[in-house]
């Protein structure tokens, strides 16, 4: 006898990841005179016995809370049933009593029966009845751009305390002054002129969405470090030139979201000043400065709270109500340039906001604009997510849209370099159950970020250990290395591209760029030097996610194998079937599957059998031919 209970599948649990307050749902547990493979399609056994078992019982208990709340279920021809709705937000555990046994959750999200009740819980979301997040944004691509690095048009103005450099390409300056610290005021100058200049080749790439590292007046070239919120840093160019690209944007069909850095500044700014550059009193400057309660101070001036303790960027009292007016409030940061037409906002280190914080900030959003997105710079699961001993609510309707999907980067690495299915398999369907389908059909699917190594050096294998070694050009690889690494990163792209969520493919990626970890994985776009190939195979994707928009924004994820190194996986809603299959291992595989089919990616057709071999990939459709 086997007693089967899986949350993504839709048998089991009729609304798959999170639920809506209100909203009713139903479990079911199937006792099965056999294992259920979901991955062979085999129908569930409606007509098998209980085998002795009687009782059975949903325990649900709310985090935070130690009591839990047991849910008779009712015994069925097939098992046992339980239709329910939760009426209060959060997040919850879940298992199952069955006689004196305990149904817990176990690989794959797959049930194991336990006399011991202390193993695993599935978990569930709750999130408020009215939250949804943009649907402009849901099935499209993302593309990222540090400003400074992507292209120039003009010459660059000189300003006092900044080094202009003239070599285009050149390596970014690492090495520490005389005092230990990292500048980090080198600029090459990217502006906004070079993005607009560079919008039909964006379009090529199917790009729907640009998403710019920040913007605003600071001090050094990856802007963190904040000096002006209300000005654009002069060497991209004025607010008029900005306008005008959010505006030439649109004729291509692309919105811009910007960096919102809303949890420090810099220490050289309007509102620290400790280096007396602005006209205003600063904070840092005198007491009685009207920015003085912004910041937190241990011995004034010169111990403060920093953001992880780098002095150049005070952390900010998210306390204050005068902060909390400049940014989100009628006239403020947030509403400012959600005037001009950009689309929304991603939040940098959201860890760090806490809460309330973030509920404010997404209602001063959706005021100014509901169909504006807001993504938060998560690392982890986000919907269970501690962060200073606090669990938080980003995904409970309140708070966020989105987050950066590093999980699935993670696991798509490891994936790739260990040809392992599973880890990745688990992974997607971990996404699937814990988060709500608003926020898994627009999550941020990554594969390389500025605060991370370029893909494509990860995938080459090269391993460095200090900045000094990341800068020699022998730890760039050879014909044969980067070859290799192409072939990976072209594998991983047709994950990152079908995987729920949608795509958000660094600058430079597209082109077979290396770098190491920061400020090598910033390096300007090697414009001089276009891997066609790569840039083919984006441009090949990017033309899928548009023909096929309505599938990818929401179709709903089913794995169909993942084994032996090789994933098979259908999105599929009204508008049809989308099947992708990735093999990285040397094992050949065949898929029979009925129908005549056409592979989107290469444009060849089978028919009835697919014959997968090695280190290969496809996206293909039915009837299609």
């Amino acid at each position: 006898m086997y007693l089967y209970f899986n949350p993504v599948h839709t048998a089991c649990k009729t609304v798959t990841g999170g639920v809506k307050e209100g909203e009713e749902f139903q479990l079911n547990i199937f006792c099965l005179t056999a294992p259920f493979e979901a991955e062979k399609g085999e129908s569930l056994n409606e007509n098998a016995r209980l085998y002795g078992y009687t009782d059975a019982d949903f325990v649900l208990r709310k985090d935070g809370e130690d009591k839990e709340e047991y849910y008779p279920m009712e015994i069925t021809p097939f098992g046992w049933s339980l239709r329910l709705a939760l009426n209060e937000t959060g997040l919850y555990f879940y298992h199952f009593k069955i006689g004196n046994e305990f149904l817990l959750q176990g690989k794959k999200k797959n049930a194991i029966l336990s006399t011991n009740p202390n193993g695993p819980r599935y978990q569930l979301i709750v999130s408020s009845a009215d939250y949804t997040t943009p649907e402009w944004i849901k099935g499209g691509v993302m593309y990222q751009i540090f400003p400074d690095r992507f292209y120039k048009s003009g010459i660059t103005p000189d300003i006092k305390g900044r080094i202009n450099r003239s070599d285009w390409g050149g390596i970014p300056s690492f090495l520490p002054n005389k005092y230990g610290k990292v500048l980090n005021n080198d600029f090459f100058g990217g502006n906004f002129k070079g993005i607009e200049e560079k919008l039909p080749y964006l379009q090529s790439l199917g790009v729907s969405v640009v998403y710019l590292n920040p913007i605003f007046h600071a001090k050094s070239n990856h802007r963190y470090d904040t000096s002006d919120y209300m000005q654009v840093d002069p060497i991209l160019g004025s607010e008029d030139d900005f306008s005008h690209l959010i505006e030439s944007g649109k004729q291509y069909g692309i919105e811009f979201i910007l960096d919102g850095v809303f949890n420090h500044t810099g220490d050289n700014s309007v509102y620290f000043n400790k280096y007396g550059e602005f006209d205003e009193l600063g904070a840092y400057q005198s007491k009685d400065s009207k920015y003085y309660d912004w910041y937190s101070f241990e011995e004034y001036p010169n111990r403060y709270s920093s953001w992880w303790g780098i002095d150049i960027l005070p952390q900010v009292n998210e306390q204050s109500e005068d902060y909390q007016n400049f940014i989100m409030g009628d006239g403020g940061v947030l509403k400012k340039w959600l005037s001009f037409g950009i689309g929304g906002y991603r939040l940098d280190v959201a860890d760090e906001l806490p809460d309330f914080f973030l509920k404010k900030l997404r209602k001063s959003v959706k005021e100014s604009n509901p169909n504006a997105v807001v993504i938060g710079e998560v690392w982890e699961d986000a919907s269970n997510k501690i962060a200073y001993s606090e669990r938080r609510e980003y995904l409970q309707g309140e708070e966020l849209d989105s987050v950066m999907n590093y999980p699935l980067k993670d696991a798509i690495i490891r994936y790739i370099l260990t040809e392992n299915a599973e880890i990745l398999a688990e992974t997607v369907q971990m996404l699937v159950d814990h988060y709500p389908k608003e926020t898994l059909d627009c999550l941020m699917n990554i594969l390389g970020t500025h605060d991370t190594a370029r893909i494509l050096t990860v995938f080459g294998g090269k391993a460095c250990y200090s900045k000094t070694d990341m800068a020699k050009p022998e730890m760039r690889l050879n014909a044969e290395e980067k070859g290799v690494a192409v072939q990976k990163l072209k594998t991983a792209s047709v994950l990152q591209y079908t995987l729920p969520g949608f795509p958000c493919v660094y600058y430079g990626d597209e082109n077979g760029q290396e770098g190491y970890s920061d400020p090598f994985c910033r390096q300007c776009f090697a414009w001089d030097q276009l891997h066609f190939e790569l840039i083919d195979h984006y441009q090949k994707l990017g033309e899928i996610r548009k023909k096929y928009k309505n599938i990818f924004k929401n179709g709903v994820y089913q794995e169909i194998y993942a084994k032996n190194g090789c994933i098979v996986f259908q999105r599929k809603n009204e508008y049809g079937t989308i099947f992708v299959f990735v093999n990285q291992s040397k094992n050949k595989s065949v898929l029979k599957i009925n129908g005549k089919f056409k592979d989107l990616l290469h444009g060849t057709t089978f028919e009835n059998v697919l014959d997968i071999q090695e280190y290969s990939y496809g996206i293909f459709i039915k009837n299609e031919i």
